[in-house]
């Protein structure tokens, strides 16, 4: 018997890339995991704004580091290149990072609708 996999359009995840990562067996394995990502990677992206203005470089680094193989697992590689810009040019990223928070908005409903359909 064949069986395919549904097919979710989304703009920032790709769902292909979840289940190669993650594997299609498992389905609570996936939704453990994405809730990981949203729990840790996401929210503390989102809280980067006080390190901006305490000029903390070495913690938006390893936040920002800590962040990209969850941005590959769930397929945001758009998402993945600017964590990789801001690494690239600490003191000058904050224009970058104004645009990863729109992303992380919509990546958070992207991956959110990804689990109800799971």
């Amino acid at each position: 018997m064949f069986y395919t996999l549904p097919i979710y359009m989304y703009d920032l995840i790709n769902a292909q890339t979840i289940f190669q990562y993650f594997g299609d067996d498992d389905k609570e394995m996936i939704r453990e995991m994405i809730q990981i990502i949203l729990d840790t990677n996401l929210h503390d992206l989102k809280q980067l704004d006080v390190h901006y203005d305490e000029k903390d470089f070495v913690t938006i680094k390893k936040k920002c580091h800590k962040a990209k193989p969850s941005m590959s697992y769930i397929g945001a590689v758009d998402t993945r290149k600017m964590l990789e810009a801001i690494e690239a040019d600490l003191e000058n990223s904050y224009p970058i990072y104004i645009s990863l928070k729109q992303n992380i908005g919509v990546i958070e409903k992207e991956l959110n609708d990804f689990l109800v359909k799971l």
